[in-house]
């Protein structure tokens, strides 16, 4: 084949292939690459709480709100009342118009009478100590303890106290003998001692 035929022939080949491989020595432009057009993305569910907040509880129809406590499991232990008849010497406990207990007691002897009035039951004690008002002598708990087994307060002016309580001295219940406060069985404060709670309604008569 002559020189002039074979320069033909490359001239009439490069063009033709020369977009379709890459020949030896000869760097090739990578054509640009086309932008992806944007997808819709599907939206996010909404939340059922947002995060930056505390969720908000689910209130139910109160048709399935459980009562508590049942109606046939009420009583009438909120509706306790106390009411102390000095002149009788008598303690009575009232569960609404009912009148359930009532314990003999001793009451204040004369100059240290126990106040009348309303009060409320202020605080209560197992086994107390006691503090003799007159030395500042303390007795611990124990039976020689003139507080007896339980103190359920009542009354106080600040500095002086009265309350309920048991006794070691059987012998003074029904009497005029303490200091202004409320004598009972040890049997019967132990009684009275799961019948009040703080805030149970206490109303002394002369």
């Amino acid at each position: 084949m002559t020189n002039t035929l074979r320069s033909l022939i490359v001239s009439l080949t490069v063009p033709l292939f020369g977009g379709l491989l890459a020949l030896p020595g000869v760097a090739q432009t990578p054509a640009p690459e086309q932008p992806l057009a944007p997808t819709a993305l599907a939206p996010l569910p909404t939340p059922l709480y947002r995060l930056d907040r505390d969720p908000q509880p689910v209130k139910l129809p109160a048709s399935e709100l459980r009562k508590w406590p049942p109606p046939d499991e009420l009583t009438d232990t909120q509706t306790v009342e106390l009411v102390l008849q000095l002149d009788q010497r008598q303690l009575h406990v009232y569960q609404g118009d009912t009148l359930e207990k009532t314990f003999p007691v001793a009451v204040g002897k004369t100059g240290w009478e126990t106040p009348t009035g309303s009060f409320e039951v202020s605080y209560m004690l197992e086994n107390p100590g006691w503090t003799n008002p007159f030395t500042g002598d303390l007795m611990p708990p124990g039976p020689n303890n003139p507080l007896g087994e339980r103190w359920i307060a009542f009354w106080t002016d600040g500095r002086n106290e009265i309350g309920f309580h048991g006794t070691p001295n059987r012998d003074s219940i029904g009497q005029a003998a303490s200091h202004g406060c409320v004598r009972l069985y040890n049997e019967h404060i132990r009684e009275l001692y799961e019948l009040v709670t703080p805030g149970t309604l206490v109303t002394v008569l002369q």
